[in-house]
């Protein structure tokens, strides 16, 4: 039989009107992702510079929202130019929003408000409090104090969407505390809570009697995960320490007594307690030394990401199976790159278990595969390789866009002052390159740069010297010079 051949945009389009699709509520928003494809990706298609502005403070960006001044301005980047959305009130430096994530209501669940089906921000300010604010007006909802024992001031996903982790930032002890032995042994705690309505799951400390020098700990899909100045990574589940060393349960607005101070749990002055002490080394579920704690999970089956504990080994990454820590067949994975080009590598983020390894002139895609006539071990064999086509090409940023099923690659062409950059848009499944916008503003490749391309969208966010920050956009647009030729072609 011959190749079916692929609709076009017209006849997508004719079919979605008549409903010719299969009784399959997914359908429709596929097809839909699927015409935006053809239409970002076809020749004529351009992305224009409808917005640049510049900001003293860091600019986020969160699904067709940009952020300015500490999260205190959004301004939605969905209209044909950026508008407005709100601009909360202003606040002295010491109640400034930290951090913040996106939440968005999750699919099929009865929420006790109506409020709860919008999109909201949960927020966490310099002084302590966990906000969650409309997206759409900036209308704070709810809002709970942490604590004063702390300096709370990073926010992150355990599990997206469902359970936060607020993370303290680190206990530094002075020298003459270390000289006189009274060194402080919680060296950071963290705070988990269920998402809308809030509740709490508890407030875990990382002490020093138990986890020794720890440089960083998080929270990931119910694993506990301390890195060590000695370069050890460590997980342990986070249930079984809550079930083993939870002193007692707290309830956020319930009255609480510790220390002789009787609150209500999650308002000011008293805040939450920390109500999981660890006394005992947890059970460990896995070890293992990387250098500069590097270490990086997924595949199917499990496979994790490490570079062996020596500095001379920086650059050389080995993929090894998890079950057991063998190597996989072709493990080690090293680009010859300059000093001053370094390489990375992480696990794809479109859940296929594939490996996305980036160099200065190449992007390997690896997959994972069972060895032929040994199913106990994997293989990692090349998926494609992007090359920069030119010497002076050089690749400084990949990402992933989830629906439209693409990757965006940064390549600078030109490195200087005036430096010049293109955004590539390759086929995520076969590496061949679909489109190249070339951004109209310099590149100098000493900034550190952040660029987002999200549907029909691409930002560019660019940190220059004495924190100046540069927000450029583009949106997908028809060339009026080509409809101008339509039309007095038609005539």
């Amino acid at each position: 039989m011959g190749r079916t051949l692929k609709a076009n945009v017209c006849q997508r389009l004719s079919r979605r009107a008549l409903g010719f699709f299969a009784r399959d509520a997914g359908v429709v928003q596929r097809t839909n992702l699927g015409i935006l494809r053809a239409l970002v990706c076809q020749e004529s298609t351009k992305f224009k510079n409808v917005w640049t502005t510049h900001s003293k403070s860091p600019i986020a960006y969160e699904r067709g929202r940009i952020y300015f001044d500490n999260y205190r301005c959004c301004v939605s980047s969905v209209a044909s130019e950026p508008r407005k959305l709100y601009e909360m009130p202003k606040c002295p430096k010491s109640e400034k929003i930290e951090d913040a994530l996106l939440w968005e209501c999750p699919v099929g669940e009865i929420l006790p408000d109506p409020s709860d089906y919008k999109s909201s921000l949960i927020a966490l300010t310099a002084h302590n409090w966990l906000l969650r604010i409309s997206a759409t007006t900036g209308e704070i909802l709810e809002k709970i104090y942490l604590a004063s024992y702390c300096k709370f001031r990073y926010l992150s996903w355990d599990t997206p969407q469902e359970v936060i982790a607020v993370k303290s930032a680190q206990n530094k002890s002075s020298a003459a505390a270390r000289q006189a032995g009274t060194q402080q042994p919680v060296l950071l705690y963290l705070a988990v809570f269920r998402v809308l309505p809030f509740s709490l799951v508890g407030i875990l400390e990382i002490n020093k009697k138990v986890f020794a020098n720890v440089t960083d700990a998080t929270l990931s899909h119910g694993i506990l995960i301390v890195m060590c100045s000695s370069g050890l990574v460590r997980l342990y589940s986070f249930q079984a320490i809550i079930e083993q060393f939870m002193q007692q349960k707290l309830d956020l607005g319930c009255a609480c007594s510790q220390g002789g101070t009787t609150g209500t749990v999650g308002e000011a002055p008293f805040g939450i307690p920390c109500n999981v002490k660890i006394t005992d080394s947890p059970p460990l579920l896995f070890e293992v030394s990387s250098l500069e704690n590097a270490f990086q999970i997924g595949g199917h089956p499990w496979h994790y990401i490490i570079t062996p504990n020596k500095k001379q080994q920086k650059g050389v990454f080995h993929i090894c199976a998890l079950k057991d820590n063998s190597l996989a067949k072709n493990g080690v994975q090293e680009m010859e790159c300059c000093s001053l080009e370094s390489d990375w590598i992480y696990f794809h983020p479109d859940a296929s278990g594939r490996i996305i390894h980036v160099g200065p002139n190449q992007v390997k895609v690896l997959k994972l595969s069972e060895v032929e006539n040994n199913s106990s071990q994997c293989e990692i064999s090349e998926d494609f390789i992007i090359w920069a086509n030119r010497e002076n090409k050089t690749f400084k940023i990949v990402d992933y866009e989830d629906e439209l099923d693409l990757l965006s690659v940064v390549a600078v062409t030109q490195i200087d002052a005036e430096g010049k950059a293109h955004l590539d848009f390759h086929c995520n499944e076969y590496g061949t390159l679909l489109k190249s916008i070339p951004l109209v503003e310099s590149w100098d490749v000493t900034y550190s740069h952040e660029v987002y391309f999200d549907r029909d969208l691409v930002l560019h966010v660019e940190q220059k010297p004495n924190r100046l920050f540069s927000c450029y956009v583009y949106q997908m647009v028809c060339d009026p010079g080509e409809e101008e030729d339509d039309v007095s072609r038609s005539g």
